[in-house]
């Protein structure tokens, strides 16, 4: 069986909570034994543009290494990438027939390209969608017809669809005749990337957050306040964020610290590369999750969660969508409400003041990731998926 992971939504091998997921798919089909390799669409200008890496072959189709200035050389190789992947793809036809792709994107004519170059190959199409698939899709009325098609499309051209949440696979039960072509796949992850011992590298104890860095969809507002608080009681504790931030966001996220008087106890790495991420992961006394509580944000499941739990480290985690299917408060992970920095203070203060019980949620928390959670044992769901489709 050969497998492509193909699309637009996500960079790799570096990238975003997109790549996270493609990885840990691809790593665990590698390790099942199947011919693996990642194609990505995405206009990411980036050095490493093909490559083998812990036994999946990728390639980046859009070659530029930098932005050029002249309009006509900045953009056409947004239109040769489909040709550049379309030569990757036969490439990996003569080696062995492809039996499934899976695509991953929010674009409509990737899609379209996809399910085009999917039936050429007599392959399996399977869509990876781990976000509500209009999400994008909701202002202005142009977009929202966009949306509509894309979704009327996909409907009418998919042979299976991968699912994060509970809340997707509902949503589509009701446009889907066959339940038999979804298949609920929560987030996942590799543990062995957190198994590592803490390296100190920091001269302070810290509660760490990392994942987008804004005040909309997650909401570091509520916790820059509770840590503001907790503070008072811990004045030896720093916060270390890390993360995806648009100068807009910055600019807001640098006003409030200074408004809250936390500049020299509050640290702002902005992106991390994917071992450099680990490494804070592991180190940190606390993992904080914070989320707004939201109908599209509740359709997906935050894969930096599951990364939290992989460390053993106590995480602290807004109590919203499908979260509490799996995590239980006390037990494995503890839980604060949404919106409610007065919760999260007592809960951070409640962990800090009872460290040694939180790590032993810590580790329970951890033991959910070799199984529920796990790529390797999700991978090989996906492969009976996609033989029984």
């Amino acid at each position: 069986m050969s497998l492509i992971i193909f699309g637009d939504a996500f960079t790799f091998p570096e990238g975003n909570a997109s790549t996270n997921r493609v990885f840990t798919y691809a790593k665990g089909f590698a390790e099942n034994g199947k011919s693996t390799y990642v194609v990505t669409l995405g206009n990411d200008y980036q050095n490493d543009k093909e490559g083998i890496i812990e036994g999946i072959h990728y390639h980046v189709a859009f070659k530029p290494v930098y932005k050029c200035k002249n309009f006509l050389k900045r953009n056409f190789p947004k239109f040769n990438k489909y040709f550049n992947a379309l030569k990757v793809i036969n490439q990996i036809q003569r080696k062995e027939p492809v039996t499934a792709i899976i695509v991953y994107t929010k674009n409509l004519t990737t899609h379209i390209f996809i399910f085009l170059l999917s039936r050429y190959l007599g392959a399996k199409l399977v869509i990876e969608n781990s976000e509500h698939p209009l999400r994008y899709y909701r202002h202005g009325a142009i977009n929202r017809i966009i949306g509509k098609m894309k979704l009327f499309i996909e409907l009418h051209t998919f042979d299976g669809i991968l699912l994060i949440t509970q809340n997707l696979m509902e949503f589509y039960k009701n446009k889907v005749r066959n339940d038999q072509k979804m298949l609920l796949v929560p987030s996942t992850v590799d543990p062995s990337r957190f198994v590592h011992a803490k390296s100190g590298m920091l001269a302070y104890e810290y509660i760490g957050y990392f994942g987008y860095l804004n005040f909309h969809r997650d909401r570091l507002d509520i916790l820059l306040r509770a840590f503001a608080n907790v503070i008072n009681k811990h004045p030896d504790i720093h916060l270390v964020m890390g993360g995806a931030l648009r100068d807009e966001d910055r600019n807001l996220i640098l006003d409030l610290i200074e408004k809250l008087q936390i500049t020299d106890k509050v640290h702002l790495l902005e992106y991390l590369k994917r071992d450099e991420v680990t490494r804070y992961f592991v180190d940190a006394k606390i993992l904080v999750l914070v989320r707004s509580d939201h109908p599209d944000t509740n359709a997906s499941y935050p894969s930096k969660l599951t990364e939290y739990l992989a460390t053993g480290n106590p995480v602290i985690s807004v109590n919203v969508g499908e979260i509490p299917n799996y995590l239980k408060n006390n037990e494995n992970a503890f839980l604060f409400k949404p919106n409610d920095s007065n919760d999260l203070i007592d809960k951070l203060n409640f962990v800090l003041d009872n460290y040694e019980f939180a790590q032993e949620v810590g580790q329970s928390g951890k033991r959910l990731t070799n199984h529920i959670f796990n790529y390797n044992y999700q991978s090989k769901r996906i492969i009976e998926f996609i033989e029984s489709i």
